[in-house]
């Protein structure tokens, strides 16, 4: 199929309707030079993240048709999940006849199903680090034997326009109108797509969706890539594929587009039996939407039951009408792959913030940081031997318990001497009411090391502390040595060593290097770490201090050597 020329594309789209849905976390994204530090990556990713969120709090969009899918058939297929240095995770899918592979943005917060199109594709600001937008990878129809255009009296034109879609030109007592389906224009903030709808075969391994649903977007701005939904859309690609459920178990990130990934599974047949629960996870019941005369996009979102906040053993008073999902459709918390960190109303945030700063009063705050890097509150541990970091923890409708790793809800900023809260918020909304969408929005940040399950056939939603990360490839060797408590490994070569008896340190270690704590890499520079009673170590090498965090638990001490 031969794509339309470009200019008569845009002069089209000058005179559509446009649809907007709340599809990007990239808004507020600024390119990072390489002599800035991480105070601006932090920075770009609370902003993306407060930018998504107003986005899915206020988004516009026409409600979708409901009209259901023909089902799939077949047991699970697998896609590889990857964390990108924008803040996202990409998951890579085949489309079309022969296939091409193109990577999207993982989305569960909107529905529809994008690529960048064309050879003749444009992205305007799309100076991502590690991207160069004039090599973005993009579909190209007329490569494609099964590519078609939708048809403006197609059903499935509907999954966007609605079913007052209007056909001009068609005769409506005919159904032989050969109109396309109106292109679309998706705005965001400062970004946007634009494109038309295709009907396009969906490639697995194992398994061909016929007549999928996708837009085939040809501009965009601010766009590192297509997006994948996963929402609870029409369009999207679980309700195409007709899942029964999927899950993903997301891998710490740096941000650097690491090639480590695991998979993102799609359980599109009979690999569970109707009711059964995965072994191992806790799970909350979805919620659906009271009220969507006020926003049809709310119809996306997974909305959750959120019932209490822990920040240590305390319960966070916040007061109930805050967390529930009111019957205007306001309020209430989703869970979204979009977002980076998690984001809470101001009344909720503040209640919470408070109560760290409270539990962890020893420290002085950073509120300059704060500033700077949008995240907050921040301490200040220079000088301490210990800190000490109240967990955070979500509960559930059901009981279901959240209970959050400090890496999940905690990062070191610039240095080793600084700490900040990885939840965000804004100013937008008036503490004395005017909500308008999710008050909380779970984000991917606050999900790393989770098996996380979407489970559709039973509406509900499953969680698990699970280590997603593949396991790194060690050489461990045992030496004699007076002292039995002492463990070390090379940076230079990272093979490790052990010494007696000790046989679990990535506890430990993940804790320090999930925080961001990025130790030197001179020849043979070796850390010692050494286990006793009150849970030491020390740089020895280097000579320098590193300040391990842990939960209140159990503190770790640093040594100087």
């Amino acid at each position: 199929m031969a794509s339309p020329p470009l200019f008569y594309f845009l002069i089209f789209l000058t005179v559509v309707s446009a649809v907007t849905l709340p599809l990007s976390p990239f808004s507020h994204y600024t390119d990072q030079s390489p002599n800035n530090d991480g105070h601006l990556a932090l920075r770009r990713l609370a902003d993306s993240s407060i930018a998504r969120a107003q986005h899915l709090k206020q988004p516009t969009s026409i409600k979708p048709n409901e009209d259901s899918l023909s089902a799939s058939s077949a047991d699970a297929v697998k896609s590889p999940l990857t964390p990108k240095s924008y803040g996202g995770y990409s998951v890579s899918l085949s489309f079309g006849t022969p296939s091409q592979t193109i990577p999207f943005v993982f989305d569960t917060g909107s529905s529809l199903v994008w690529f960048p199109c064309t050879s003749r594709y444009l992205c305007s600001g799309c100076n991502f680090p590690g991207l160069d937008p004039t090599r973005i990878l993009r579909f190209v129809p007329k490569d494609s034997s099964s590519s078609r255009v939708i048809g403006c009296q197609n059903p499935k034109c509907r999954f966007l326009f609605g079913s007052n879609v209007k056909c001009r030109g068609c005769d409506p007592s005919t159904r032989n109108c050969t109109v396309a389906c109106p292109p679309y224009i998706l705005r965001y903030g400062l970004g946007s797509t634009a494109g038309i709808l295709l009907s396009e075969k969906l490639n697995f391994a194992d398994l061909t969706v016929p007549d999928f649903v996708i837009g085939c977007s040809i501009l965009s701005t601010r766009q590192p890539a297509g997006i994948a939904g996963f929402g609870r859309g029409p369009e999207s690609l679980p309700s195409q594929m007709n899942l029964k459920r999927f899950s993903h178990c997301l891998v710490s990130r740096r941000f650097d587009d690491t090639n480590v990934s695991t998979d993102l599974d799609l359980d599109t047949g009979s690999g569970h039996k109707t009711g059964s629960k995965t072994p191992g996870l806790s799970y909350t019941p979805f919620r659906n939407n009271p009220n969507v005369s006020s926003n049809a996009a709310f119809l996306e979102y997974y909305y959750l039951n959120l019932r209490r906040i822990l920040v240590g053993s305390k319960r966070v008073k916040i007061p109930y009408k805050l967390l529930a999902l009111g019957p205007d459709g306001n309020g209430g918390s989703i869970v979204d792959s979009g977002s980076t960190f998690t984001f809470m109303e101001r009344p909720v945030f503040e209640l919470v913030a408070e109560e760290f700063a409270t539990q962890m009063s020893n420290y002085s705050r950073e509120k300059e940081l704060e500033k700077i890097t949008g995240l907050g509150p921040c301490f200040n541990i220079s000088g301490k031997r210990s800190v000490t970091v109240p967990e955070l923890t979500f509960v559930f409708k059901g009981g279901a318990k959240m209970e959050l790793p400090l890496s999940n809800y905690f990062t070191l900023v610039g240095s080793v001497d600084n700490v900040c809260l990885t939840v965000v918020s804004d100013n937008t909304v008036s503490s004395t009411g005017g909500r308008s969408g999710p008050a909380i929005i779970l984000g991917s940040f606050q999900q790393q090391n989770y098996h996380v399950e979407y489970d559709l056939e039973n509406d509900r939603f499953g969680f698990a502390r699970k280590k997603c990360s593949p396991e790194e490839k060690t050489s461990w060797t045992t030496i004699s040595s007076e002292h039995n408590d002492t463990i070390g490994f090379d940076l230079s070569g990272m093979d490790y060593i052990r010494r007696s008896n000790i046989i679990e340190i990535s506890g430990e270690i993940k804790i320090v290097t999930e925080l961001g704590i990025e130790l030197p890499t001179y020849p043979h520079n070796v850390v010692r770490l050494s286990f006793s009673k009150n849970m030491s170590f020390s740089s020895v090498s280097s000579g320098k201090s590193f300040p391990s965090i842990s939960n209140d638990t159990s503190a770790l001490s640093v040594l100087d050597q």
